[in-house]
């Protein structure tokens, strides 16, 4: 079997959720924040991606992150570049760990336009799926914002999320496709509603074998999206936590059920810099644990 066979054997059998460790330049400040880390602590990009690399490397190799419950482990392209204990980090997930990499290829968004907001063009994107390929990274991820229950602006987002997931999957690789429906959102459960019928009539049209992943924000009605998670052509569904707190989110993933978790500051909520190695190993291993719990209804 290749590396990606037992990558795909990982995700498709085994319990676990998504780790997304993928904070990029907009969001990478306040996620130093939140760790105790303030813009003061660094001058420029490099200095702060490093500040970040640092969080991420204390995460990743702690002995409460492993493959035994988490599935996988989303990268920004910046960890890509970086190594953790001399080995390239995609590889060090796998090899090490036993997590299967993903990398985040979107660029952010553009401005809201009819309620929504899409990607941003994605330059080079062949070369670098080409590196990710290189590294035994198994997926990828992009997100679009949904902010209002506008039909033809949902429909843009999905098409373009599907558009460029074929790109990816004629390059071997796993596209998690995330349109993400802002939880304030005052027509919140409509616009679910509207992105499910375009997510199903997307994934009727995928005439390859490759399936696709779907990364949703946790909806208003519980096991709301059965119908994807039984699609032929959709190999797991997984939830952001969209700003949830750790125990909201959890508590409505639990009712999602064949739902897993995605989550990124739900997972890291309470962590610090300041905490000893004790401290913050116990913290994560409770928040790994309650995510795990969540993601096995």
């Amino acid at each position: 079997m290749t590396v990606f066979d037992d990558q795909l054997h990982k995700v498709t059998t085994q319990e676990g959720f998504i780790a997304a460790l993928d904070q990029s330049g907009g969001s990478t400040p306040k996620a130093l924040r939140l760790y105790g880390v303030n813009e003061d602590a660094y001058s420029n990009d490099e200095q702060m991606y490093s500040l970040v690399h640092q969080m991420r490397t204390r995460i990743i190799t702690s002995p409460a992150f492993n493959g035994d419950r988490i599935l996988g482990a989303i990268l920004f392209e910046n960890t890509l570049d970086r190594e953790i204990e001399g080995v390239n980090s995609a590889r060090y997930l796998w090899d090490v760990k036993k997590v299967v990499p993903f990398l985040k290829v979107d660029k952010g968004l553009l401005e809201e336009v009819d309620g929504v907001q899409l990607m941003k063009p994605i330059p080079n994107l062949t070369g670098l799926l080409e590196k990710a390929n290189a590294q035994n990274v198994f997926g990828t991820k992009m997100r679009s914002v949904i902010k209002s229950a506008n039909a033809g602006g949902i429909a843009r987002v999905v098409e373009q999320q599907f558009e460029i997931g074929k790109q990816i999957l004629a390059e071997g690789l796993v596209p998690i496709i995330e349109p993400e429906v802002d939880i304030k959102a005052v027509d919140k459960a409509e616009a679910e509603k509207i992105l499910k019928e375009q997510l199903l009539e997307q994934a009727d049209k995928l005439d390859g074998p490759e399936p696709v992943m779907l990364k949703l924000t946790l909806p208003d009605e519980p096991d709301f999206y059965q119908d994807c998670i039984s699609h032929s052509k959709i190999l797991k569904v997984v939830a952001l936590s969209g700003g949830y707190s750790r125990e909201e989110a959890n508590r409505r993933l639990a009712m999602n059920h064949g739902v897993i978790a995605s989550f990124s500051r739900a997972l890291t909520e309470g962590l610090s810099a300041r905490q000893s190695d004790q401290e913050f190993n116990r913290m994560l291993d409770e928040s790994i644990q309650s995510i795990f719990e969540a993601s096995s209804t």
